[in-house]
């Protein structure tokens, strides 16, 4: 039996583990805590003595945690991406660059918010290291770049991490501006392995409307099998020149209605959320192909598109509010908000709303999953009232 790693576990990727049957198959050990739960975290004494732990493989879930795992495995020889690819991936500016090169037809005009401001509004910042859409606005005009502000606990740990790795702290600041894109928002999920880069299947986004929050994932995506093509070609450009191999990415895309898809950005991780809609439908768990990679090994996914749909949905409200009460735990639901504190206060959010949960529902069409999944949201207690004012 192997030993896997698994680096500062969110919730979520225990239950999904658990869920695939991975612990009766592998030796698990789980290392550290959710780093966006904690204040505090010291890079260098936990990667000392995560070295110490027997691996066969070292996995990481999230953009902090794959780039520790990558820190780790590299000098035992386990396999897994470097270090320096997963920083290529992470930092926005270099990866477009990259794009640039190998898929310059689904690579939008970018620039750097440095002094010279080079970009003409209106445009789309977003912080050259971030995540979940946190601290991105669109900007229609110069002035409004002053509402800027990095997520400073986040770009700070990350900039610690980064040196470690090997790459330079002062580029982990600063803010790119991007053009604004339209079409439908996709993700597309696979891995690479060796000379092969693998799509496991692609996800729309949709939000509520009028707004930039998600409301829901569904999965598989309405995209014609020719578009959903046209993203596992682009995905098969941009893995390898990046130099990425031995793990799971996602890529999201903008796709209109005529013209090339439009690259959003790549990340060199499992997409998390999605692993209880593919297994739902695919009777098989991304992280099983995770755990797979991790050791070296060639996942042989069947690629396909699956019968029925799944969705993940994320209940959100838009004002700021004090948590009394929440749900109880319960199957395939995700409760985000804690009973005593403001939403601001807890969580990650984007810059419109506050995530209170995310349950997941399948059915034999998208109606029906979509319709199972309102009609439990309207069933959860969450008791919300006025922020009190100190």
């Amino acid at each position: 039996m192997r030993d896997i790693l698994v680096l500062c576990p969110q919730e979520r990727d225990i239950v999904a583990i658990r869920a695939a049957g991975l612990e009766g198959r592998y030796r698990v050990r789980y290392e550290g805590s959710d780093l966006d739960q904690l204040d505090a975290f010291e890079p260098e004494p936990f990667l000392e003595h995560a070295e110490t732990l027997p691996a066969d493989g070292v996995i990481g879930t999230k953009d902090l945690s794959a780039l520790l795992a990558s820190i780790v495995a590299e000098p035992r020889g386990l396999p897994g991406p470097t270090p320096q690819s997963i920083l290529a991936l992470q930092h926005k500016p270099t990866s477009r660059d990259v794009q640039r090169l190998v898929a310059p037809e689904s690579t939008p005009k970018f620039c750097l918010l440095d002094d010279g401001i080079p970009c003409d509004p209106p445009f789309f910042a977003k912080p050259v290291v971030g995540r979940l859409s946190q601290n991105a606005y669109r900007i229609d005009d110069l002035s409004e770049l002053s509402k800027l502000h990095e997520a400073d606990r986040y770009t700070n740990r990350y900039a610690e991490i980064a040196a470690i790795a090997g790459g330079d702290p002062a580029r982990v600041h600063g803010f790119i501006g991007e053009e604004l894109l339209s079409g439908d928002e996709v993700t597309l999920e696979g891995y690479v392995h060796g000379s092969s880069v693998v799509t496991i299947g692609v996800t729309d986004s949709v939000k509520y409307e009028g707004t930039f929050s998600f409301e829901r994932f569904d999965y598989p995506s309405r995209l014609s099998e020719e578009r959903q093509a046209e993203l596992s070609d682009i995905a098969a450009r941009i893995l390898p020149a990046l130099g990425f191999e031995g793990g799971f990415f996602n890529v999201e895309f903008f796709v209109p209605t005529a013209g090339p898809a439009q690259i959003i950005e790549v990340n060199g991780r499992i997409a998390s959320q999605f692993a209880p809609l593919v297994q739902a439908l695919h009777g098989r768990s991304t992280y099983d192909a995770l755990f797979e990679l991790a050791c070296g090994d060639d996942p042989k996914w069947e690629t396909g598109l699956p019968d029925g749909v799944a969705v993940s949905y994320v209940m959100r409200v838009f004002e700021d509010a004090y948590v009394e009460a929440v749900p109880d735990p319960d199957d395939n639901l995700e409760v985000l908000a804690r009973p005593g504190l403001a939403l601001s206060a807890q969580g990650t959010n984007d810059a419109q709303s506050y995530r209170l949960a995310i349950l997941y529902e399948s059915g034999t069409t998208r109606d029906e999953a979509v319709a199972k999944a309102r009609e439990r949201v309207a069933g959860l207690n969450f008791r919300l009232a006025p922020v009190p004012v100190r």
